[in-house]
């Protein structure tokens, strides 16, 4: 019996069981191997003739059993071996002993029902054929196992082959077949099962045909000869099989001739033969079936090139024109060099080249030549392939019109061929070829008849642009196209030959690029044809020594094509190509033209930086049917610029063009979109790799701004975007080390050895995604050197090692970029720019140059900085340069500090954050304050400091002014107080000088309505120097008194200037000793208004016993004797006024006092002046006592100007209050007696009146009241100062009345009645106040009022509220009414 064998499915390897996609043919079952009955012959699928089942299911079993068989043994030579493998077959079957069979082997396939049909009678009819192997030895099952399967359905297979049991039956004898017997058993099975996938060809899928090639190639790979034999005697034997099954058949036998290394002598011949008669036959199949067989020729080329070529020869050589096939074959030949070995390539140009020759006769031939030109001009499938026999025509045309001698033949050929259609991208291609093959050796015809042809009508109007709508139309419309592929073809075929007509070629490509129909496809002729133009120059070997005049114009071609590139798509190579072609131009003569470089590289860098992101790039390609690799174009482009790139550097390897590049890389460096920026500094980060491995810069010469690019890249290594972090970090890494090499400070050695760093797609590196950037590269530490350490340090660390390289100009490069970067519109680059300026100025501020105009730029950007911190940094800078350069900042900061603005305002804090810094700022400001020229004439009114001197300072002013409220510049301004104040007062006096009335008012007005005076802002710099420092009651003498108004004339300025020094006299100002120590100096001065200042100022402080800490009594006379001598008569009469000071003639004071009771006499007088001007004399009196006062008759001075307070007389009345108070004033500290009764009944007059109508009255009554609470210590005097200065209204006649309640208890009475008693004063404002001191007093102390006020006060009261109630303003009105009420209650309580 026969054992079982294992089945297809469980013979397969793990890994092909799962894509086990081979045909299947017969019964899985393995009892069924021969029958032994003949079976009917059953149609097969190309009707070929009819076979036996036996065969059928001999393949069928085989198919199903893994058999390992030896394939390297020597063939017997016997008959067996001769026979056909329909023989070889039969033999085989009849040696087991099957019945006779009958072997027709004529293609004939069984139906496939009918082969899975049962087998029952299989078993029993093997049982009795005694032939049959009951078993197969182990020595033979052994050598099986060493090779691999040769049926088709299990040659993939590596598992262990399984032994096949030929059993008999029961009763027979088991017989072991002899070895050479089962090697022609094996050899019988491989030929059926060669046989049997032939035939199923004809109806395979095209996944089956696949696979059955394969597995054919690998028989063939092992029995060669087997499989030769049974294909070709496949085709022999059945000559009528159908056409596509013919043609699937030759696509198999160009496979498995493909795969031989070696193909005996008789296959060559016998297959050569069947190709070349099936290249010709006509089918309908059209051309593939006659290119099928072609490619079975073209398959032997490996294998008999010799026997190939010269059939080839010898067919085209006829006369009579060769048919298709064999021009598709020789195409095939002509533009696959990997079918030929090398040398028989080199043998096949040469054998071309002699063919052309020998076919030049053709030429000649009628028939021929319009058979040629037929086939070149005819349309192919598609119209946009361009099929090999095609090409092949062109370019033996090309050969054989290059090997033609006449001239005129020559050119006739040629423009009949350019007069062909032009429509077709290929038919240009191979137009341009042919003619470029003709230029090789008729260089001058080939130039004539483009010429030609360029001027011919249909070129004029492709190149006017005009309608082109029919086809006869479209045949002339890419003709520009052909001329310019023409050119490049001339140049690229004729070599050496091409120099001298490079210029004229140029000029002719230019001239129809720039009048051509512009188009993709002229833009892609255009380039081709440059590229073959360029490559051919650049193989020419004097090249580099011949000078081109057209270049400059090639590159302005080239500049427009990209500039004219859509912005937001990258579907071509056009970009690319334009950059390769630039970077071929760097290396000819002339150089390129600076200008037209520069405008290149901006058009190119904006063409391609500011492409969208890739994935942007990739969605407007994805409605193509066909759509490009985007990718890979974008890849290729940025290669094509670094490429350019390096081209220039390594034409002219200096610091120069360094920085030329990177010039026109900056401004996208800074781009505002992150992926521009990421795209240009991978291009510096490559160009840097470049330089650094290369080491082709030249690095004797320093580099150029190198400040610039280690500033770009530091602001870069803080970007938003991680790429471009990691790229900046890189790239500043090769800077450094290209600096080190030009500092020579790493080892020749070191440098050699120097590992390179690893490629973006090394292995092990680190990527980051953003923008289109799909990588990006973190060195790997393993790769790097110890020179390498930049790599690893973060990017402050890198740019402190960068910096500690650079020299002083480059570090004030870096610092101005950084300052630059301020200015940006991106908050990340102005906080990168603000922090690396920080770190630069820190790490080497000391020594920096323009120091002044850094401060002005900084400004300049402060105002446009919206991110808090980054304005901070930027302020910290200030603070940093204040640390060393406080002048030149001042002194650039004056330029725009009139009139300061918030930011300017800002920008002097943070030159005086730092408490050393703030007091040297104040005295720099002091002295260009104190540098007061006088305008050389009035009419100047530039606005420019330096045109102007004397506005710095009014600059210095104002700024010193504006930073006495700023925090930073407190303490420094409470210290400089003394030299602030003299310095402020010589400037109202050097401002009151400018402003004399040469100048025109409209002027003056228009400048007033613009900003503050310089007048008024000197006087407001006084006042709040006065008020921020604690010297606030000097500030209260003046402003209640209204003594600042003598500071705007010049003539009022020495009283002005008496009365704040009496006032801080007076108020014992604790910076008397300290003043009068700078004194001394400022009398010294050259400035005369300096020594006016400071001689007023000394004859007031006379009287303060603190001048004596300082200044002797004789130092003081011999002070003021010198200043008799001064210019000044002003001077000199102050002098003099000193000189006679109560301080140096001490019996003066008995003298004024023995004077005093005849003044107080003269009060009396009915002259008005005579009495104002008695008690300003006896006020005059009592300042020049000085401490030691009028003694006992201040009480009579006292009474008598009280007396006055109410005159009717307005001047009487203000020069009374103005008298008492400077009483009140030499009364302080001392002991009141008998005053301090008169200084209380003086309190509610001087109150009421300051509702008086005359001003002057109010000034002198505040002013007096004021000294009056300070005599009698009242709380809280600022307050009590600030009411009387400027508040008005109830509120504050409530808050008066309040403060002499609160401290003049004790005179309640008294002020209650002198209250009542101006109820009767005529003035009708001093009535209404007294009836308001009333009414708040018989609010708050009802029963005390009552107590005192008889019926006819009341009756007073009452009529005197009730004409309030009529006053216009409403706040009394209803005051009045609320107060009648209140009064009609009280004085009912009172009667009960």
């Amino acid at each position: 019996m026969i054992r079982p064998s294992t089945s297809h499915r469980e013979c397969l390897r793990p890994e092909d069981q799962e894509t086990d996609m081979r045909p299947h043919w017969g019964h899985t079952s393995s009892t069924r191997m021969l029958t032994q009955a003949h079976v009917p012959n059953l149609p097969s699928s190309d009707g070929a003739g009819s076979t036996s089942l036996s065969l059928e299911g001999c393949c069928r079993h085989w198919s199903h059993c893994d058999l390992r068989v030896r394939s390297g043994h020597q063939r017997r030579a016997s008959a067996q071996d001769r026979a056909s493998p329909s023989v070889r077959i039969g033999l085989a079957i009849g040696t087991c002993g099957s019945p006779a069979l009958s072997l027709n082997m004529d293609g004939q396939q069984s139906n496939r029902s009918h082969s899975r049909s049962s087998t029952d009678g299989t078993s029993s009819a093997l049982s009795h054929n005694p032939r049959i192997l009951s078993h197969v030895s182990v020595s033979t099952k052994e050598s099986l196992c060493t090779k691999e399967p040769q049926d088709y359905a299990s040659l993939d297979r590596q598992s262990h082959p399984a032994t096949i049991m030929l059993c008999s039956s029961k009763s027979s004898q088991a017989s072991l077949v002899s070895k050479e017997h089962q090697l022609f058993m094996e050899e019988a099975y491989n030929s059926a099962i060669c046989f049997k996938m032939l035939q199923d060809i004809a109806t395979s899928d095209p996944l089956q045909l696949k696979y059955i090639t394969k597995k054919l190639k690998k028989m063939a790979q092992r029995t060669p000869n087997l499989v030769m034999e049974t294909i070709h005697d496949y085709f022999k034997d059945n000559a009528e099989i159908s056409s596509r099954h013919r043609f699937r058949l030759f696509q198999v036998l160009q496979a498995v001739i493909g795969a031989l290394d070696v193909l005996e002598e008789i296959w060559q011949r016998n297959f050569m033969q069947l190709a070349l008669e099936h290249m010709t036959k006509s089918t309908e199949l059209d051309d593939i079936y006659q290119d099928a067989a072609s490619n079975v020729l073209l398959a032997l080329c490996r294998h008999s090139w010799p026997a190939v070529a010269k059939h080839l020869e010898t067919e085209l050589l006829t006369g009579v024109f060769p048919h298709r096939s064999l021009l598709f074959v020789m195409g095939v030949l002509s533009s696959q060099e990997e079918l030929l070995k090398k040398e028989d390539r080199e043998s096949w140009k040469e054998l071309l080249s002699q063919m052309a020759r020998k076919s030049v006769p053709f030429l000649n031939t009628d028939v021929w030549s319009k058979e040629l030109l037929w086939s070149l001009t005819k349309s192919s499938r598609t119209q946009q392939e361009h099929t090999p026999e095609k090409a092949f025509l062109f370019t033996y045309y090309g050969l054989i019109l290059q090997a033609e001698e006449d001239s005129s033949n020559i050119r006739t050929h040629l423009k009949t061929l350019l007069e062909t259609s032009h429509q077709w991208p290929k038919q240009r291609e191979g137009i341009a070829l042919t003619v470029g093959l003709v230029a090789v050796r008729h260089l001058d015809d080939a130039w004539a008849i483009l010429e030609q042809f360029g001027r011919s009508t249909p070129i004029k109007w492709s190149l006017q642009n005009l309608s082109l709508k029919s086809l006869e139309d479209l045949r002339w419309k890419w003709a520009g196209s052909t001329i310019l592929l023409s050119y490049g073809q001339m140049a690229a075929k004729a070599k050496s030959h091409i120099l001298p007509w490079v210029d004229n070629i140029l000029s002719r490509m230019i001239f129809y690029f720039r009048f051509s129909s512009w188009d993709e496809t002229l833009k892609q002729s255009f380039l081709t044809a440059i590229m073959m133009l360029v490559g051919a120059i650049s193989r020419s070997e004097g090249a580099h020594s011949y000078e081109f005049s057209q270049t400059s114009e090639l590159l302005e071609c080239l500049t427009t094509l990209m500039e004219k590139e859509p912005q937001d798509t990258l579907l071509t190579s056009i970009r690319q190509q334009a950059i390769h072609i630039v970077a071929s131009l760097s290396a000819l003569r002339p150089p390129m033209d600076v200008d037209k470089k520069s405008r290149l590289l901006s058009v190119c860098f904006r063409s391609i930086f500011a492409l969208p992101l890739l994935d942007a790039l990739e969605k407007h390609s994805c409605l193509f049917l066909e759509p490009p690799n985007i990718q890979g174009l974008y890849s290729q482009t940025m290669e094509a610029v670094d490429h350019m790139l390096q081209c220039f550097m390594m034409q002219n390897p200096t610091v120069n063009e360094l920085y030329f590049l990177l010039s026109h890389l900056y401004v996208w460096l800074a781009s505002e979109k992150a992926h521009e920026r990421q795209r240009a500094v991978h291009r510096c980060m490559i160009l840097f790799k470049f330089l650094h491995c290369k080491r082709c810069l030249e690095t004797k010469e320093n580099f150029r701004r190198m400040g610039q690019l280690v500033a770009m890249l530091g602001i870069l290594c803080q970007d938003s975007d991680r790429t471009i972090q990691c790229l900046s970090l890189e790239a500043m890494g090769h800077l450094y080390q290209l600096l080190m090499q030009q500092k020579a400070e790493v080892p020749e050695m070191e440098r050699e050895t120097r590992q390179e760093l690893a490629l973006p797609d090394a292995p092990g590196a680190a990527f980051w995604s953003s923008g289109d950037q799909r990588g990006a590269l973190l060195i790997p530490q393993d790769m790097a050197s110890k020179n390498d350490s930049i790599f690893f340090m973060s990017s402050n660390q890198a740019t402190k090692e960068i910096m500690s390289h650079l020299a002083m100009t480059e570090l004030t490069d870096l610092i101005w970029t950084a300052i630059d970067g301020l200015g940006s519109t991106s908050s990340s680059w102005v906080q990168a720019a603000a922090d690396l300026l920080s770190l630069a100025i820190q790490e080497h501020g000391d020594n920096l140059a323009t120091v002044g105009k850094m401060g002005q730029a900084i400004h300049h950007h402060l105002c446009a900085i919206q991110m808090p911190q980054a304005k901070e940094s930027a302020l910290h800078v200030i603070t940093l340069l204040a640390r060393n350069h406080i002048p030149e900042l001042v002194a650039a900061f004056l330029d725009f500090s009139t009139p300061l603005d918030s930011h300017s305002f800002r920008l002097w804090r943070a030159l005086g954050a730092e408490e050393p810094a703030s007091h040297l700022v104040l005295t720099v400001l002091m002295a260009w304050m104190q540098k007061r020229p006088l305008p050389s004439s009035a009419s100047d009114s530039s606005a420019c400091p330096v045109e102007k001197p004397h506005l710095r300072s009014l600059a210095a002013m104002n700024t010193i002014h504006e930073l006495q409220f700023a925090r930073e510049f407190k303490k420094a301004v409470r210290d400089t107080f003394p030299q602030l104040f003299l310095a402020l007062l010589a400037q109202m006096h050097y401002i009151m000088e400018l402003n004399q009335p040469t100048e025109p008012e409209q002027e003056q007005k228009a400048q007033e309505s613009a900003m503050p005076s310089p007048q008024s802002t000197s006087l407001e710099a006084l006042k709040s120097l006065l008020s921020t420092t604690g010297h606030w009651h000097d500030f209260a003498h003046l402003e209640l008194q209204s003594a600042w108004e003598h500071f705007t004339s010049i003539h009022t300025y020495p009283q002005a200037v008496g009365l704040l020094a009496r006032a801080m006299v007076q108020n014992h100002c604790k910076e008397i000793k300290a003043i009068v120590s700078y004194l001394l100096p400022s009398l010294q001065s050259q400035q005369e208004r300096e020594r006016k200042t400071a001689i007023l100022v000394l004859i007031e402080f006379l009287y303060s016993p603190a001048l004596l800490e300082v200044l002797s009594k004789q130092a003081a006379l011999t002070v003021l004797a010198q200043s008799l001598q001064d210019t000044c008569s002003e001077i000199r009469v102050a002098s003099l006024q000193g000189l006679g000071n109560i301080l140096f003639h001490t019996e003066k004071g008995t003298l004024l006092r023995g004077q005093l009771p005849a003044f107080l006499n003269g009060f009396f007088q009915n002259n008005e002046a005579v009495v104002v001007g008695i008690m300003g004399l006896v006020s005059d009196i009592l300042h020049r006592l000085g401490t030691e006062g009028a003694g006992a008759q201040s009480l009579s001075i006292a009474i008598n100007a009280r007396y006055f307070f109410d005159d009717e007389r307005d001047n009487i009345r203000a020069a009374a209050m103005a008298l008492f108070g400077d009483l009140v004033a030499t009364m302080t500290d001392r002991e009141l007696t008998g005053l301090r009764s008169q200084v209380c009944q003086s309190m509610v007059p001087l109150l009421l009146y300051l509702k008086d109508q005359c001003p002057a009255v109010v000034t002198q009554a505040k002013f007096a009241f004021y000294r009056c609470a300070v005599l009698l210590r009242w709380q809280p005097r600022h307050t009590l100062f600030c009411t009387l200065a400027w508040e008005t209204g109830l509120s504050a006649r409530h808050f008066l009345w309040t403060c002499l309640m609160t401290h003049s208890e004790k005179e309640f009475s008294i002020h209650l009645s002198q209250a009542i008693n101006y109820l009767h004063s005529h003035h009708r404002h001093i009535k209404t106040w007294a009836a308001l001191f009333i009414g708040y007093t018989t609010c708050y102390q009802p029963q005390a009022v009552t107590q005192m006020v008889n019926d006819m006060d009341t009756k007073l009261l009452f009529s005197t509220f009730k004409d309030l109630k009529k006053d216009p303003e409403p706040a009394i009105r209803e005051f009045a009414t609320r107060q009648l009420e209140f009064l009609r209650e009280v004085s009912a309580r009172s009667k009960k």
